[in-house]
């Protein structure tokens, strides 16, 4: 790649590219990531990969605030709740084997397991569970709200049965199909079925059926680790009256949350997904079918709603796209594709402001502004 004022312009994503003009959406990817960091955030960088397979890379701020070094365009990060679209990806794949069925039963894969304080398996559905339907109270640890609490509880280990133990000792938030709540106990419940009905780990499996085929050699599941590999951005989160702490050493509770990417990889992702490569037209069209999000969500993410792994919003040109941010502690990851899987954006922050919806609307620039481009420019 050839570094243009900050940007890297180049056809194709290997280590050696042919370098293109310097067009004024470059200029735009580069504003609007630099708008991000003067938010307060640390460090951001950027992806876009136009219908012709250009890309271009934009980053802004810093690396690790104590040696000043700068952001990486390859930078590795967690993906956090992104890891959603790959599990609804796989589900949807066993779907189109005949191997499970959206209307089977939480009940009938895994017995006994979601039951007590009015929760019943078997009336949650393998649907309601991927469209945060299900109404099953989410119940995490959280250890943010000092730096001492962080770093006595950082390297704290739960299992997914763990978990959803955690949640089964609350009530619903709603009875199953009735309302939407952003459930990832939902999805943890995904991935055991997933391994039930394939007799593998859910990661395998995503590994098998996405990360292999695509050549995402820059996505990982680390399990247990709390490291990240080479190169990456420090992530920081405000933790109480601390302040910005820096969080990158821990533990991620939630298992798919722990995918380690690249903005690189998680734009082919979502090309291919959107692009027809990855499921079925039967079982794409499920994915894509959509439904409300709550209230309080929708004032955050403006015209949003949910189908199956994904968050459908609509561009500021008109149209809609298709997205899964995702937010672990530090690593802020937000995405975008065209309905026709031909234009990208991929967006890792790697701070917290601790002002989501600020933080949310300034990404909604960004990614609207670099889908919006093919309007005019393909």
């Amino acid at each position: 790649m050839v570094a243009l004022t900050g940007i890297a312009v180049a056809v194709g994503d290997g280590p050696v590219a042919r370098a293109v003009s310097h067009p004024a959406q470059s200029t735009r990817l580069q504003r609007d990531v630099d708008a991000i960091h003067r938010l307060g955030l640390s460090g951001a960088q950027a992806r876009l990969v136009t219908a012709d397979g250009r890309q271009y890379v934009a980053t802004s701020g810093v690396a690790d605030v104590t040696t000043k070094r700068p952001v990486p365009a390859n930078g590795h990060f967690r993906v956090a709740s992104t890891g959603k679209a790959l599990i609804a990806t796989v589900a949807l794949q066993l779907v189109g084997e005949h191997r499970l069925s959206l209307d089977d039963t939480v009940e009938h894969w895994l017995p006994g397991v979601v039951r007590g304080n009015g929760n019943d398996g078997n009336r949650i559905t393998v649907r309601e569970l991927l469209q945060h339907t299900s109404g099953i109270h989410d119940d995490f640890p959280d250890f943010t709200t000092s730096a001492a609490d962080f770093y006595q509880h950082r390297h704290d280990i739960y299992t997914p049965q763990q978990i959803v133990a955690r949640a089964m000792r609350h009530q619903p938030d709603f009875a199953p199909g009735t309302g939407w709540g952003y459930c990832t106990t939902g999805y943890l419940l995904m991935d055991m079925i997933i391994e039930k009905v394939t007799g593998h780990s859910w990661y395998d499996e995503v590994s098998r059926r996405i990360v292999k085929p695509l050549g995402l050699s820059q996505t990982s599941w680390p399990g247990f680790s709390p490291t990240m590999p080479q190169p990456y951005a420090h992530a920081y989160q405000p933790l109480g009256a601390d302040g910005q702490v820096d969080v990158t050493d821990h533990v991620v509770i939630d298992p798919e949350g722990a995918i380690i990417s690249t903005t690189r990889d998680v734009n082919r992702f979502f090309r291919a997904l959107l692009g027809g490569q990855l499921l079925r037209p039967a079982q794409l069209a499920e994915m894509t079918r959509t439904v409300p999000i709550s209230r309080e969500l929708e004032q955050i993410l403006p015209g949003a709603r949910y189908g199956l792994g994904l968050f459908q919003r609509p561009l500021p040109c008109g149209g809609t796209y298709w997205s899964h941010p995702g937010g672990d502690e530090g690593y802020i990851t937000d995405d975008g594709v065209t309905a026709d899987g031909r234009r990208s954006v991929v967006l890792s922050v790697s701070s917290d402001l601790g002002d989501f919806a600020r933080q949310q609307a300034a990404a909604d620039t960004l990614v609207g502004d670099a889908l919006c481009g093919s309007a005019n420019r393909g």
